[in-house]
Order: structure tokens, then C-alpha cells, then sequence
């Protein structure tokens, strides 16, 4: 379909016809035919009106008699724009009554001449001219076509042009941003540090179940943070971004160890747990998030059991039950922290089976309606009024007890107050499992020392990565670019690498999942480990092919548990 864009009076069709009255005639047939006629009495005018636009050109021979006008057309005609071949319908004398040399062939080399004879029927003659404002349509759409796409050029010119002023531009508002976000964190830090060192119940309270959770979370993304940025090839820049990253940590971590005044560690580092002594410890925290018309009771049994649990984690978990107790006993009441042995069977709490020690946490307040009792667990769920709470103190709780392969429930009575029953695993502190865990630097390159792993790993930061990685868990470390050159290393040195540590996407036709299955035929006796960054990576495994994969990101300690996972390094 024609475009509608095109006007009318640039699709009018070029009369020259000098004898006669054929100009006159021809246009009033163009004319009933609905088109638009022009007739020029000299080839000057006709050559004016080529320059300003037609649809079509309808020239009779004798008008072309003198070579000097057909080289006028022929210049007319080729000063059109690049886009431009106007339709050129020349009507001739019938065979063996004109010149020998037809006028077309005088005209040159301008293709699109329709030769017309005579004697010249109207239903030929509109139908050719028909064809040709149709093809000259297509031409003006062309036109448009590459006006907009020189339009659509200049446009990207422009904003290429201005690009770096705009970056500029806003580089100043993200510096401005960030500086303003610095000094609102220097503010809250030292707020709540002044909160802190005066030991105000109720801002302990609402920090450590809002502020101590974010600035937890926070310090676990700058931590993981900090390993990718360790991969930069930049070593300036690398220092840079690192020294900030751990200044942000250094400042986090004080300022949670200044609102919690209990905070070991950020990551769950279980060890065996005197309960009774870490309760005592506690008192006078507990004390201080409570108000005066709360009793604390606390019931142990004699002979408690030591638990397996994160010491910090632990205190952080009871002092958030404290402070929920608090808040359900709005006119005062009795808060007990309690204690007892507890041996699960099959039919246990959970699921779970074993030896527990059972710590309870009682209060005497409004208890809690049973619509919700089903939600009080789920993330920022609460049904305290805003700024009153995070809803996420009850989260952490189960969090921590499900990390440290235990449970927490709840038993209410709408008036009659709530307990809630935490079950933390038993320490047996005489198994070698409880005792504080050996860095993997230290535990690995004891069982590691001297053997040899081939990484396999076509980016070179990543490869760079891993084999510094490899080298600090106590290993010997060569690289190949990809699977191709791992074979042709590992052909040649058949004796001297002990594991292949592998990537799974990489060019070359061979992906890692191509690479293990080869080894396993030609080496089945030399473990592969693989890893990847691409999710469908875990698809493309067979279960029954043994291939352990691990997932990109991974941190140091995944990598150490991969490798202990492996029979081969059992």
C-alpha cells in the first residue's frame, strides 16, 4: 500500500507535446482518469518543472528532434537527488514513419523510459501511466524512508554529543547522593551510639530487632562484595574499592557491637555453650530492655546440658523473645527463662529426633489471638503500631534455630500469656564435631599439600580468582583456557594433577560437562569438580553421573566443602 503522506501535486504528470493539439487532448484524458496534468509548452518549462517535482514525464518524439534538446532532458533528468528516477513515457511514430534513430536511445543512459506507439489508445495510455505514478509512489516513500533514518542520525549525533556532559552531569548527583548518604549514616551511627552507651530500654529494644538485622545483612553483602571486587585486575583500583568496603564493615561491626553489646561474630559459628553461665551473663542486658514492672524468674535444671549454637546468635535470639515477651505485658508481669533436658524420638517436635536442650521463654501478658499465631514467624510481620517495631525479631529467632538444627514453637491462650519453646541440639563436648573449626587455610593445606589441580577457566580474572583460591586451601595449581587445552595438558602429564576444577560454559565446542564426561572415560580414577554461573548449568547434569557442581559466586569455604564432599578427598 501507498503511503498517504505524498502530495498530490508532486505526483502531476509532465505534458510536452508540441503539434497540435495533443497536449490539450492528452490532458483532459488524464484528467477524467482522476490524475493530475501539466502541460509545458517548451522543454525549459518542462525541465523547471522536473526540478520542483513530478510523477511522471509524457514526452512526444518530434519533440526531441534536435540533439541539443535531447541533452537538455538528459541533464534535466540527471540532476534529480540519488533517491529520484522520474518515469519518462516517450510516445513515438509507428515503425518505418519516424527517424531511424529512435529518441530514446538519444536520451543516453536514463533507464526508466517507457516507449509508447502510435497510434495511442486512452486505456493504454492511462494504464502505463498508472504503473508509472505507482513506481514513482515507492520512490517518494523511499524518500521519506531515508529522510527519517538521516533525521534518526542526526538525533543520535546529538545525544552522542552530549553524553559525556550528561555522565558528568550526573556523576555530580550520584557523588552529591553519596556523600549525603555518608553523612546520614555518620549521624544514625553516632545517634545510636549515644542510645547505646546510655542504655535506653526501649531504643535496645527496637534496634536490635531493626537496626542490628540490617547492619547484619548489610555487612554480609559488603563481605561477599569484597570477593568479587578482590578480582580486579586494577590493583589501584582493586585497593581502593577494598579499603572502603572494609572501613564501611569496621564501622558496622562497632556500631553493632555498641548496640547489642553481645555480638561475636557475623556469620553462625557454633561451639559448645555452658547455658547457664550465658543466661547469667545476660541478666543485666536482659534487665535493661525490660521496664521495672516486669519480674524476671529464671528456672534451670542442675545438670543442663551444653548446647551447639552461635554464642552471639544465641543471646541476640533470647533477647528478642525477652523483648517480645515485654511488649505482650503492657501493665507489668512475670517473664521466665527456663531450662530443661530433652530426648526426641521419632515422634518428636518437627520432625527431629535426638538430644535437646529445651529453653523456654514465659511471659504472663495478653497472650496472642490464634488468626495470627500462624504468621508471628514470617518476616516483617507485626502487629505493633509503626516505629514500634521491625518485625523482624521473631524471623531471626527461627532463622537461628533452624541454622543450628533445632526449633522454635509457640503455645498461647488469648489473656493467659505465651511460651515460647526454643530447642537447640546438644553439645558432646568430648566429639571431635563441636570443637571449633580450622581455618581452611590451616585444615587444608594439612590434607592438600603438594597435590596438583588443573583449572580449567577461559576469563582470565575468574581463572586468577580460582587458582589463588586453590593455592590458599594448600594445592599446586596449573591452568588451561579451556577443555581442548586441559586434554592435550593432561595427555602430556598423565601422573601430575590429582583433581580438575572446571567452568562449564567455554568457547571452543567443549563445555566442563563435555570435559568430565571425557575424563571419566579416559581417567575415571581423576576426580572433576565443577562450577558455573549459568542456572540451566544443574540441568544438564545426569544424577547418576556422580558430577558435583558448585554455583558462581562461591566463596572460599564453599570451595572447601566441595572438595571435602568428594570421595577421592574424603
Amino acid at each position: 500500500m501507498m503511503s498517504s503522506d505524498v502530495k498530490r501535486s508532486t505526483l502531476r504528470i509532465l505534458i510536452l507535446a508540441p503539434s497540435g493539439r495533443d497536449a490539450p487532448t492528452v490532458a483532459d484524458v488524464i484528467t477524467k482518469a482522476g490524475m493530475l496534468p501539466q502541460t509545458c509548452p517548451t522543454l525549459e518549462s518542462l525541465c523547471v518543472h522536473i526540478a520542483d517535482g513530478a510523477g511522471a514525464i509524457l514526452v512526444a518524439e518530434e519533440a526531441l528532434r534536435e540533439q541539443q534538446t535531447v541533452d537538455r532532458l538528459h541533464s534535466a533528468l540527471a540532476e534529480q537527488p540519488a533517491w529520484s528516477e522520474i518515469p519518462v513515457l516517450l510516445i513515438a511514430k509507428a515503425a518505418g514513419r519516424g527517424p531511424t534513430r529512435p529518441a530514446a536511445e538519444r536520451i543516453g543512459d536514463y533507464r526508466n523510459i517507457v516507449m509508447l506507439e502510435r497510434p495511442l489508445r486512452s486505456a493504454s495510455l492511462i494504464s502505463a501511466l498508472q504503473s508509472a505514478l505507482t513506481a514513482r509512489r515507492r520512490q517518494y516513500e523511499i524518500r521519506d524512508h531515508l529522510l527519517e533514518r538521516a533525521r534518526q542520525e542526526a538525533e543520535l549525533r546529538r545525544l552522542n554529543e552530549t553524553l559525556e556532559q550528561r555522565v558528568e552531569v550526573r556523576t555530580r548527583e550520584l557523588q552529591q547522593a553519596l556523600e549525603e548518604l555518608q553523612k546520614a549514616m555518620h549521624e544514625r551511627e553516632e545517634a545510636q551510639r549515644a542510645l547505646a552507651q546510655a542504655q535506653k530500654t526501649e531504643a535496645i529494644g527496637q534496634l536490635t530487632g531493626g537496626v542490628a538485622h540490617d547492619f547484619n545483612n548489610l555487612l554480609m553483602v559488603i563481605s561477599g562484595g569484597l570477593d568479587m571486587i578482590e578480582r580486579s585486575a586494577d590493583p589501584e583500583r582493586r585497593r581502593k574499592l577494598i579499603t572502603a568496603m572494609r572501613q564501611a564493615a569496621k564501622r558496622g561491626e562497632a556500631l553493632t557491637r555498641q548496640l547489642l553489646a553481645f555480638a561475636r561474630r557475623m556469620t553462625l559459628a557454633p561451639e559448645p555453650i555452658n547455658l547457664r553461665s550465658l543466661i547469667d551473663g545476660m541478666r543485666i542486658l536482659v534487665g535493661g530492655a525490660l521496664r521495672g514492672d516486669i519480674t524476671v524468674e529464671v528456672d534451670l535444671e542442675p545438670k543442663l546440658w551444653p548446647v551447639l549454637a552461635d554464642p552471639g546468635q544465641l543471646e541476640l535470639a533470647l533477647l528478642n523473645l525477652a523483648v517480645n515477651a515485654r511488649d505482650a505485658m503492657p501493665s507489668g508481669g512475670v517473664l521466665t527463662l527456663a531450662a530443661r533436658n530433652e530426648r526426641l524420638g521419632e515422634s518428636g517436635a518437627n520432625g527431629t529426633k535426638g538430644e535437646f536442650v529445651r529453653i523456654e521463654v514465659r511471659d504472663t501478658g495478653t497472650g496472642i489471638p490464634p488468626d495470627i499465631i500462624d504468621r508471628i514467624f514470617d518476616p516483617f510481620f507485626t502487629t505493633k503500631a509503626v516505629g514500634k517495631g521491625t518485625g523482624l525479631g521473631l524471623s531471626q529467632v527461627y532463622g537461628f534455630a533452624s541454622q543450628s538444627g533445632g526449633h522454635i514453637e509457640v503455645q498461647s491462650d488469648l489473656g493467659q500469656g505465651a511460651t515460647f519453646i526454643l530447642r537447640l541440639p546438644r553439645a558432646t563436648t568430648t566429639s571431635a564435631e563441636t570443637l571449633p573449626e580450622r581455618s581452611p587455610a590451616a585444615s587444608e593445606r594439612l590434607s592438600h599439600g603438594g597435590r596438583k589441580v588443573l583449572v580449567v577457566e577461559d576469563n582470565d580474572d575468574v581463572a586468577e580468582l580460582a587458582m589463588e583460591m586453590m593455592t590458599t586451601l594448600g594445592f599446586v595449581v596449573a591452568r588451561a583456557a579451556n577443555a581442548r587445552e586441559a586434554l592435550a595438558k593432561l595427555a602430556t602429564n598423565r601422573g601430575g594433577v590429582d583433581l580438575v576444577f572446571s567452568d562449564v560454559v567455554m568457547p571452543g565446542g567443549m563445555n566442563g560437562v563435555d570435559l568430565a564426561r571425557e575424563l571419566k572415560r579416559l581417567r575415571p580414577e581423576l576426580p572433576v569438580l565443577l562450577t558455573s554461573g549459568y542456572s540451566d548449568a544443574f540441568r544438564e547434569l545426569d544424577p547418576d553421573e556422580g558430577l558435583r557442581l558448585i554455583e558462581k559466586p562461591y566463596r572460599l569455604e564453599t570451595l572447601q566443602s566441595a572438595l571435602r564432599d568428594l570421595a577421592e578427598f574424603a
